[in-house]
């Protein structure tokens, strides 16, 4: 498979802030790509680094299979990594084609890229009376005029209602589904977990998982007890059973993560023995959000 970039050991030092320590990770033609992390965590700062809007501090990354430089390289990629700056009082056409200009791009896309962003309708409509999820919809056309390998997006759906972030995401995976490569920085959990198939979890600018995001769910499970008794005791007791890693008490009840696989009447059947009856018992995967938090210590 086509290596779009490739990350080796970057990091990025802002006086005594190490906003990017050591990360290392590929992006690979054709999948939907998230940069998963908390405010603060690096994830902007690493998309600067790759745009040439940061400079780094020591590593490397190389784009194309290091066929060709970085500058060469950017002439493929679409970005938006601050909300963008049109001009109020002129139209999403008008505006589109000064960018087009910019690029050096022709005219000729503008129309089918307000199309993919549902705004082929608003196109005589002045800037300054779009939504702000139509002025987002219109940077991503921006972005997508030199008809780029790679698109890649920080925070894309910032600020927006619901209404607005269902249509970015829909957006997005429209723009996958024709083929271009997608890197999105997000600390929506929901976001990466709907629209990604693969995620890089960086925390204070360390990477701590990357991978499908399939897989970072796919783990041996966990399983949810709950007993009228003595809940000490079933703390105790799942604490102590072989194929248990960790317990903890959530919303009311204990949740045992899995380390090996095994069944939920084991587990009832181990607990009974002990003289533990339990009212509720339940095998299930983790979600995404429970991954996350468990791999940054939330």
């Amino acid at each position: 498979m086509d290596t779009i970039l490739s990350i080796k050991n970057l990091d990025k030092k802002f006086g005594k802030v190490h906003a990017v320590k050591n990360l290392s990770f590929d992006i690979e033609k054709g999948n939907v790509y998230g940069i998963l992390g908390p405010n603060g965590s690096g994830k902007s700062t690493t998309l600067g680094i790759i745009l040439n809007v940061v400079n780094k501090t020591s590593g490397e990354f190389t784009w194309f299979n290091g066929t060709m430089s970085t500058h060469e390289a950017l002439k493929k990629v679409g970005a938006i990594i601050e909300r963008p700056n049109f001009y109020p009082y002129m139209t999403a056409v008008q505006n589109l084609q000064l960018i087009c200009k910019i690029k050096g791009v022709p005219y000729d896309n503008i129309d089918e890229k307000l199309k993919v962003v549902n705004l082929f309708e608003r196109k005589d409509s002045k800037f300054k009376t779009y939504s702000l999820g139509m002025k987002q919809r219109l940077a991503i056309a921006s972005a997508l005029l030199n008809d780029p390998e790679i698109l890649i997006l920080d925070e894309p759906t910032n600020g927006l209602d619901p209404q607005g972030i269902h249509e970015i995401r829909q957006i997005i995976k429209k723009i996958a589904k024709n083929g271009t490569t997608i890197l999105l920085a997000s600390h929506l959990l929901d976001e990466v977990e709907k629209v990604c198939s693969h995620v890089v979890v960086i925390r204070k600018g360390e990477k701590l998982y990357s991978g499908r995001v399939e897989n970072m769910i796919a783990s041996n499970g966990i399983v949810e007890v709950k007993t009228e008794g003595n809940e000490e005791a079933l703390v105790n007791a799942l604490k102590n059973y072989y194929d248990i890693a960790a317990v903890n008490i959530e919303d009311g009840f204990v949740i045992a993560r899995l380390e090996n696989e095994t069944s939920a009447a084991k587990i009832n059947s181990y607990l009974f023995e002990q003289g533990i009856v339990v009212s509720h018992l339940v095998k299930r995967k983790p979600s995404l959000e429970e991954q996350f938090l468990n791999l940054t210590n939330y």
